[in-house]
């Protein structure tokens, strides 16, 4: 039986762990929510490695088989130190989204979206332009994207408004992909294309993430073969924000949400 782990500073990660348990219907996922200390996204590298060092280490000492960074901006920022630091696989949604954006993009200009500190890491940026350095990548960061999803607000005015504002940049730049690089960003799919055009592929990390990961996995002898696995929520905060706005993700309750208590300060 496959054991994944998969963490984000919240609830955003819902998307990516939607993506991966469509992709292994029979894993046991053990997802966990850094609830107290979100958002990572304003937060220095420093602080966001210390985080993921902590909770890496905390999911690989439950028994999972290999871990998920979430979070696009502690994927941008603490991959490399969590992969010499975990004996297991470590895999992030940076470099999926990135060669997904590659591939797609016919005119060589690609868009980027995501929190402050993803956008300002240049993770996307750099893992774009390493796999093709002719391609042109224009980034923005866009904050109310994530308040805005956690209200429910998908498809409000104010949405659309904010969307325009933010994406207005990159528009006039011509990008023809654009890059969804923050796990709450795809419950905006329907408003981001209306108002990019139809005609801008939207790139999805969670879901090019899946993708990897299962392709890892059947290449090294993991068989999935439960035609139903488990799943365990685990927040650092309360979890009724959590289930309501989780509830937002996914479409459904979710039941077996417990609150556990990382040290600050210990790895």
């Amino acid at each position: 039986m496959i054991k994944l782990g998969i963490f984000d500073s919240g609830v955003g990660g819902l998307t990516v762990y939607k993506k991966v348990r469509q992709a292994l219907p029979g894993a046991d996922i053990h997802y966990f929510g850094d609830t107290a200390r979100v958002p990572y996204g304003t937060k220095s590298a420093e602080t966001v490695t210390q985080y993921s060092i902590q909770i890496g280490t905390y999911l690989q000492a439950s028994g999972v088989d290999a871990v998920v960074i979430a979070c696009n901006t502690a994927s941008a920022y603490a991959i490399d130190v969590l992969r010499s630091v975990l004996p297991i696989p470590v895999f992030g949604v940076v470099l999926p989204g990135a060669a997904a954006a590659v591939r797609s993009t016919s005119n060589g200009i690609i868009g980027v979206i995501g929190t402050r500190g993803t956008v300002a890491s240049g993770a996307y940026q750099r893992a774009i332009t390493e796999l093709d350095p002719d391609m042109k990548v224009v980034a923005a960061h866009c904050p109310l994207f994530v308040p805005l999803v956690e209200e429910g607000w998908l498809l409000d005015p104010i949405t659309q408004e904010v969307a325009i504002r933010y994406l207005e940049s990159l528009m006039e730049e011509g990008v023809d992909t654009l890059v969804l690089g923050c796990t709450h960003y795809p419950m905006l799919k329907e408003v981001i294309s209306m108002v990019m055009g139809h005609e801008v592929t939207l790139i999805d990390s969670a879901e090019e993430t899946a993708v990897k990961l299962k392709e890892y996995l059947d290449d090294n002898g993991f068989v999935d073969e439960a035609a139903s696995g488990t799943d365990l929520f685990e927040v650092t905060d309360l979890p009724q924000r959590f289930q309501d706005v989780g509830q937002v993700f996914l479409g459904r309750k979710l039941e077996n949400v417990q609150q556990v208590t990382i040290v600050e300060g210990e790895e």
